[in-house]
């Protein structure tokens, strides 16, 4: 069990007030809060050995390169990586699907192929490959969703054929809450020889993902979203699809050798990393996984289980309040959006904001989700370590208030 109230001890944001509330931050799902060693790792990158990567033979870049490519050593063994040479550090989660989107399928979708999305995905699992699909006169072909947001497997192998040339889908829904069964369907998309995009945004940072178990060829992720800094994300691929990918991105670092002519391309991973990376960002993420490597990342999942359990019981109990997502936790993680009829999400949110409580309002980047649901937006609420059952108390005191003020006949 995690001592939470350690663990809040290395979070200085959870110490402010806002409107003379403490503070209860539960919009995990779209950022997630820094520890103290996070932030201190920062500080020391810009007060200690600032310099850029792998270009100067003096004292700073030599320590600059280290701490950078620690970091992504870090990363690798955080998702069991078998090297570090699979790890491509991107601005986040939607820039490395794009990366994929802009090389990897440039190449190998052709005019026929079937790219599978499911109903759920975040526009930055969806939009990159809506554009695929119409330069490539390819065809998105969805996984449907059964009534209480899980994947609808009834037909799938009618879906995952053999017309299929990716198989790209979240892991955890930012908006159902939905873990996904990402390995059986990557187990489906090997048996037709189709290649696999897993989108890690909501899973790397919650509960242990090992790339070498789940066997996708490609796997996003964010630094943001796991306690490190924004701008910062990874790509992992399979080696040998990198070294026959095309770079992404052209220009210093990225280069081996160039001539008035022509170029050829450096060695993996800094053929996919041109120009000066986020250096600081990258190290800031390695702490990241420090910390998280440190508290464990079965017991952080089995917290957000339990937590997320809770407020879903009591969230159920309030009446005109409805909720989406699986029940079973097995199939959950730690996300509840919910919606009142006669309140519009927006409304809401404000309201529980002047209680000091962060929640998240609108689409959550799942417009076409939104309207399956038949909603224009819902209030979400997501958990991390750091959250405790006395704030879902709070929480559901405020739902509880504000829709008595909203639904007092007298407004």
């Amino acid at each position: 069990m995690l001592d939470i109230q350690k663990i809040r001890k290395d979070f200085p944001i959870l110490r402010r007030e806002v409107y003379g509330k403490p503070l209860i931050y539960l919009d995990n799902a779209a950022t997630s809060q820094k520890p103290d060693s996070v932030i201190r790792s920062l500080v020391d990158y810009y007060e200690n050995y600032n310099s850029n990567v792998h270009r100067g033979v003096h004292k700073l870049s030599m320590e600059s390169t280290e701490k950078f490519e620690e970091a992504r050593e870090k990363v690798a063994r955080f998702i069991n990586a078998s090297s570090s040479n699979s790890i491509i550090w991107t601005r986040n989660a939607t820039e490395a699907i794009n990366l994929v989107a802009n090389t990897w399928a440039q190449e190998h979708v052709n005019s026929g192929d079937e790219i599978v999305l499911t109903g759920m995905e975040h526009h930055s699992n969806l939009v990159p490959w809506q554009k695929v699909a119409r330069d490539k006169q390819a065809l998105l072909r969805y996984i449907p969703l059964t009534p209480d947001g899980r994947l609808d497997l009834t037909n799938i192998d009618d879906i995952i054929c053999s017309r299929t040339k990716l198989v790209s889908i979240v892991h955890v829904s930012n908006s159902l809450g939905t873990i996904n069964p990402v390995e059986e369907l990557t187990a489906k998309a090997r048996k037709v020889g189709a290649s696999v995009l897993v989108d890690a945004a909501q899973s790397v940072p919650h509960m242990p993902v090992d790339v070498q178990r789940i066997d996708p060829d490609f796997l996003a992720m964010s630094g943001h979203k796991m306690l490190g800094p924004t701008g910062i994300g990874a790509l992992y691929a399979k080696e040998d699809i990198l070294e026959n990918m095309e770079p992404f991105l052209r220009g210093g670092e990225m280069v081996l050798e160039v001539t008035y002519e022509d170029a050829s391309w450096n060695s993996l991973p800094m053929r996919f990393e041109a120009g000066t990376p986020n250096i600081a960002d990258a190290v800031g993420m390695g702490a990241a996984v420090d910390y998280l490597n440190a508290i464990g990342m079965k017991s952080i999942r089995q917290h957000e289980v339990d937590i997320t359990s809770y407020a879903l019981d009591a969230i159920k109990a309030i009446n005109g309040l409805d909720h989406y997502g699986p029940e079973d936790m097995s199939q959950r993680g730690g996300v509840i959006s919910f919606n009142s009829p006669g309140v519009h999400p927006h409304d809401l949110g404000t309201f529980l904001d002047r209680l000091g409580i962060a929640v998240r309002t609108g689409h959550h980047c799942t417009m076409p989700l939104m309207r399956m649901l038949g909603v224009p937006a819902t209030t979400r609420a997501s958990f991390y370590l750091y959250n405790t059952k006395s704030e879902v108390d709070v929480l559901i005191e405020g739902l509880t208030e504000a829709l008595g003020y909203f639904n007092d006949g007298s407004r």
